[in-house]
């Protein structure tokens, strides 16, 4: 090894051990902590490609909200996967608007992980309310004829869940849950319909 190498390490040993010692002395020998908070975040979107045929549907992704404006001409069973990235515990409710359509399902029918940076055991733990829980069971049929309107007269809380991220960007492929809901729509006039449904998200905690 060159004499210059092993004088540099020699040098940086020196420096090492005299900073802390001056720091110590300037501040009387107290010690200094550093501590830091990281924001509780929770992001919700809705993928620019998930569309389907006989309805449109317009999506405006706003960090912990998603303003979701669906439109058609006949009663529709729709199908819409919420992806949810967060560093802390989170819940998601739904309110809905409409004064040409009733909203007669809306139900969570699957969760899933979207790789290797979702933390372990969010799909698990997640927590859907009981009336919109269909996880596992059978689908009914796809008429909404003779379905009962949900209750939207005030935002309804659909799901709770702890951390879903171990890190990531807010766009990365890998570090998210995704829920699938069955939305079922049933029009109040032949003439079309439009319907505006909004998720949005709160953090409550850090996990």
């Amino acid at each position: 090894m060159p004499a210059r190498l092993f004088s540099g390490i020699f040098i940086l040993i020196i420096v090492c051990l005299i900073v802390p010692a001056c720091v110590e002395a300037q501040l009387g020998g107290s010690s200094v902590s550093l501590k830091g908070t990281v924001s509780e975040t929770v992001i919700i979107s809705i993928p620019s490609n998930a569309t389907q045929n006989d309805f449109n549907m317009n999506v405006v992704n706003s960090g912990s909200m998603v303003r979701v404006t669906l439109s058609g001409t006949e009663a529709s069973v729709i199908r819409v996967p919420l992806i949810i990235r967060s560093n802390s515990n989170f819940n998601i409710s739904a309110a809905v608007e409409s004064k040409t359509a009733e909203l007669t399902q809306l139900a969570v029918v699957d969760v899933r992980a979207t790789g290797a940076l979702a933390l372990p055991g969010a799909v698990s733990d997640l927590k859907v309310a009981q009336q919109f829980d269909r996880r596992g069971l059978s689908e009914e049929p796809n008429s909404v004829t003779g379905a009962s309107p949900l209750d939207v007269s005030r935002p309804l809380f659909v799901l709770s869940g702890p951390r879903a991220s171990l890190g990531g960007t807010v766009d990365a492929p890998n570090n998210a849950l995704q829920v699938m809901f069955l939305i079922r729509i049933k029009p109040q006039a032949a003439r079309g319909w439009v319907i505006n449904l909004t998720f949005a998200a709160s953090a409550v905690g850090i996990f």
